[in-house]
């Protein structure tokens, strides 16, 4: 799909409910699944993969660990395409050519060709998480874009469960092989599903090569001389690690003595996943009418119990730790993802892409170091690891992000013109078409 210039001078979105708004989130829900099904997909199967090649928790969990390093690395430069080819365009390059590594990938025969084929995956994966959020928020209503961000990222938890829950059951009954291909198969009738419902841009404002707002290294200093981006960034960092690091090594807790769980019951640990679909939308709805930061304060706080529970040697409760700890970080993320985008000003997708690169470097070092921790002391050592992240993270939004954050409409949004209060500006959906994609104000 070509990208298009601003179809009007005043284009605002489109307004909740209307067919684009609908098929545009049924769009991002497709490429959501085709993206986390097959990033996470071998989580689901890390113990299989340690007994086929002889590794250890953490080697295994590096698996994981190099697909989100290679999405990590990608994500800036995919940003820079999607600035040039329009976000459509850049995502839908994306999800077909990680399709096809991913249908590879489970074909490696040695562990270092397993580990560079998920990196290069990683790699093609990035334009989705690089450009959706910006793709979003120039393409729908301002009013609504926290609740909207909050439904992406809930489509993200689906694919997230359909990955894991799909190549665990597989790999025990034939082969972790066959269930990582089969969730690949899945990704690709899910990019088709993209391609299809993925609406015409009216939003989306090439960025000239010699133009004002071409430089890449100015547009990321902007965001990283941002106390609030970077507290943003900060808190994708650390809750992303925490959290992958929960369930890297969680089912090998499961799996092993007391428990002594079979794989394929371990497998349907990953339905938890549900209660951060509910609570993704959930927490993009609260933030609209209570503002963000009360709303990321807590969830964070959940998540903190949540794996606090999980040191319980009773399984009910620990499993009841892990859905809360899901709810808490999805909450969490869906409110700073949206948020990082709102803040922005200039080079929009470029904040979104530097979200998730301390999101997927989070994902990837303490993921990994979970499995260090596990290794040295088990599951005490991982559960006190990411409870430190989850007080660092709290500590960073309470004291950096303001409580005042725009949430609701100002009269000069409303009236077409641009106002300002105290230390916020926010500009009117006129000021986007004479500025490059993104400029949608500040909050």
């Amino acid at each position: 799909m070509e990208p298009s210039t601003p179809s009007s001078p005043a284009w605002a979105g489109h307004p909740k409910g209307s067919t684009d708004y609908r098929r545009l989130l049924a769009a991002l829900f497709c490429a959501g699944v085709a993206t986390f099904a097959q990033l996470y997909s071998l989580q689901g199967v890390l113990p299989q993969i340690a007994a086929h090649f002889h590794i250890g928790a953490a080697d295994a969990a590096l698996t994981v660990s190099l697909a989100t390093v290679g999405l990590a690395v990608a994500v800036i430069p995919w940003s820079v395409v999607a600035d040039r080819v329009g976000r459509v365009r850049a995502i839908s390059v994306s999800v077909i050519a990680a399709t096809a590594l991913g249908l590879l990938v489970p074909l490696a025969p040695t562990y270092p060709l397993l580990l560079t084929g998920r990196f290069l995956e990683g790699m093609a994966l990035g334009g989705v998480p690089a450009v959706a959020i910006a793709y979003l928020t120039e393409e729908i209503e301002r009013r609504h874009s926290a609740r909207a961000a909050g439904i992406y990222v809930a489509g993200t938890t689906i694919g997230g469960l359909l990955g894991r829950v799909v190549a665990g059951p597989i790999a025990e009954t034939v082969h972790w092989r066959l269930g990582v291909f089969t969730v690949a198969v899945l990704c690709a009738l899910a990019a088709v599903g993209f391609i299809t419902l993925a609406p015409r841009p009216h939003g989306f404002v090439p960025v000239r090569a010699d133009g004002p707002d071409s430089r890449l290294a100015h547009r990321l200093a902007t965001h990283l001389r941002s106390p609030r981006q970077l507290a943003l960034f900060a808190q994708a960092f650390l809750l992303m690690g925490g959290f992958v690091a929960l369930y890297n090594f969680l089912g090998f807790r499961l799996t092993a003595a007391p428990f002594d769980l079979p794989a394929s019951v371990v497998s349907l640990v990953f339905f938890a996943y549900l209660a951060g679909t509910w609570a993704s939308s959930r927490a993009g709805a609260e933030a609209s009418r209570f503002g963000r930061k009360p709303v990321l304060l807590l969830s964070i706080t959940v998540m903190a119990v949540g794996v606090a529970l999980t040191l319980s040697s009773n399984l009910a409760i620990i499993l009841g730790g892990l859905v809360t700890a899901t709810i808490g970080f999805f909450g969490a993320h869906a409110v700073a993802s949206g948020w990082t985008g709102a803040q922005a000003g200039t080079g929009k997708a470029q904040a979104s892409s530097l979200y998730n690169l301390a999101y997927y470097s989070g994902s990837s070092a303490l993921g990994w170091f979970g499995g260090v921790a596990f290794d040295a002391q088990g599951w005490p050592a991982v559960a006190f690891t990411v409870l430190s992240l989850t007080v660092v993270a709290g500590v960073i939004a309470a004291v950096v992000l303001p409580h005042n954050d725009s949430r609701r409409p100002q009269l000069g949004q409303m009236n077409g013109t641009s106002c300002k209060s105290g230390h916020n500006r926010v500009d009117s959906p006129n000021a986007t078409r004479s500025a490059p994609a993104g400029r949608i104000g500040y909050s």
